[in-house]
Order: structure tokens, then C-alpha cells, then sequence
């Protein structure tokens, strides 16, 4: 397999759309035969990063990189940016309105959980320019 390059656009504010790229990308890494364990912790880590985008930025891209290796997911927003990556990490802490937590979104879990299941991870964020997470997430070797 060699290396294969996806980018995407996450439109703001459409659940009814947020979860395309991941799932796109999770067809994508079956077909090459990826392993599956490292599917299951992209598409759950990249999914968290499509809600995040919805919820909180207006949507953004993502830009995917796939080799033998590695897949190393870039999203990127041009939101308000996180004022406070650290407490953004804690499990349960959200900023999410009452109107999307009555959706069942905006539990706090998003970046807990985009750490939890990639292998790497790194967030920029500026407060009034936007938030760029890169996620790597390595297959099992066996």
C-alpha cells in the first residue's frame, strides 16, 4: 500500500453530515486491508473531531494522510478557538450550549476521547483565529 491523501470538508452546524469523512475514510482503510483495531481508533477519534467542528467552530477540514505506517488526521477550524486546551481535556468540562446537549452532543468527551483511541496527539489553538488538531493513529504491529 502505498500512501494515499484525503481532504474534507466539515460543514458547520449539520449533524445530519457530521460523521461523512470519518466514515468515508474508515471504507477507505478496510478496502486497504488496514488494520482493524487502528480503523476502529481513527474512525472513533476523527468522528469526535467532526462533532467538535459542528458544535463549536462552523465546521472545517480535514485532511488525511494514510501509509502503511500511520494515518495522521489534521482537522482544522477557523472557530473561536479553546481558551484553555487543558481544561478542554478534562473529561466532562464542555462550553456546548443547552441546545446542543439536548441533541446528545456536548458531553465533554470530544478531545478526552480523540486522545483516548490515536496514538498521538496535538492541539493548537489561538482564541479568535481557530483550532488545529493533528491525530496519529498506528496499526498493530503483529
Amino acid at each position: 500500500m502505498s500512501g494515499l491523501h484525503l481532504d474534507y470538508i466539515v460543514p458547520g452546524d449539520d449533524f445530519t453530515r457530521a460523521g461523512e469523512a470519518s466514515g468515508d475514510v474508515k471504507k477507505k482503510l478496510k478496502r486497504l486491508g488496514y488494520d482493524p483495531e487502528a480503523i476502529r481508533r481513527v474512525a472513533i477519534a476523527m468522528y469526535e473531531g467532526e462533532i467538535n467542528m459542528v458544535i463549536h467552530a462552523g465546521g472545517g477540514e480535514a485532511a488525511v494522510d494514510i501509509s502503511p505506517e500511520r494515518v495522521t488526521i489534521i482537522l482544522t477550524d477557523h472557530g473561536p478557538g479553546i481558551p484553555d486546551v487543558e481544561k478542554a481535556m478534562q473529561a466532562g468540562w464542555s462550553t456546548a450550549p443547552d441546545t446542543i446537549r439536548s441533541l446528545g452532543f456536548g458531553a465533554g468527551m470530544g478531545l478526552p476521547n480523540m486522545k483516548k483511541y490515536s496514538d498521538e496527539m496535538a492541539v493548537e489553538s489561538v482564541v479568535g483565529e481557530g483550532t488545529v488538531v493533528t491525530l496519529t493513529v498506528f496499526p498493530q504491529k503483529g
